[in-house]
């Protein structure tokens, strides 16, 4: 049971640290932003960050590689959302991290990191809900990347499935809000036409 719950903390690790990669090379190839959020990338920071936090203080180890490299991430994204956008944009994303990414520390100050813990995991779903409102407002969605809502669907998935095996309730706050929120997003990318699930032909020489 133990080499299971080892394998499942490494394949969570594995895509939770790369989730964000294919959206901030999406960003750098296409330089579109479109059907991206702001406030979803300022609370993405603020949250890992917070998971950095707990996993030290818990100690609950198997979360550190990947709450820490997503927040550097996230922070890439930020910078190429800035460059293409403009300085206009910064505000959104101090909504984001200092706004709804706050949301923990008042549970924090109250009752200690057990209560904390249990908010930050909730706040996971905070953390996509702007991601989830953009995806949902427009049909251009050019600047989202099918790939990190994939990873984000299967490594919530996985969370879950260990949160549930450790009886850790942050964890499975997480994982459970996870589901919900990257099912969303490839739900309306599946019904605007992008086909995040559909694997990619190769196109044939000489053929348009």
């Amino acid at each position: 049971m133990n080499l299971i719950l080892n394998l499942v903390v490494i394949a969570a690790s594995v895509l939770g640290s790369g989730m964000a990669f294919p959206q901030a090379r999406r960003l750098m190839k296409t330089r579109s932003v479109d059907g991206v959020s702001p406030v979803w990338i300022g609370v993405s920071m603020a949250i890992n960050g917070w998971w950095t936090a707990y996993a030290i203080t818990s100690p609950l180890w198997a979360l550190l590689p990947v709450s820490s490299v997503s927040f550097l991430l996230y922070a890439s994204i930020a910078i190429l959302y800035v460059k293409t956008v403009g300085v206009g944009s910064i505000g959104g994303m101090a909504i984001g991290a200092f706004g709804l990414g706050m949301v923990p520390l008042p549970f924090l100050v109250a009752a200690g990191w057990e209560v904390a813990g249990l908010a930050i995991g909730l706040c996971y779903g905070i953390q996509l809900a702007p991601a989830v409102v953009a995806a949902h407002r427009t049909r251009a969605l050019d600047g989202v990347s099918a790939g990190t809502w994939n990873m984000s669907f299967v490594e919530a998935f996985l969370w879950l499935i260990y949160g549930l095996s450790v009886a850790d309730a942050a964890l499975i706050a997480g994982g459970a809000a996870g589901i919900v929120m990257a099912g969303a997003i490839l739900l309306r990318l599946a019904l605007t036409g992008y086909r995040p699930f559909a694997i990619a032909r190769p196109r044939r020489l000489g053929v348009a």
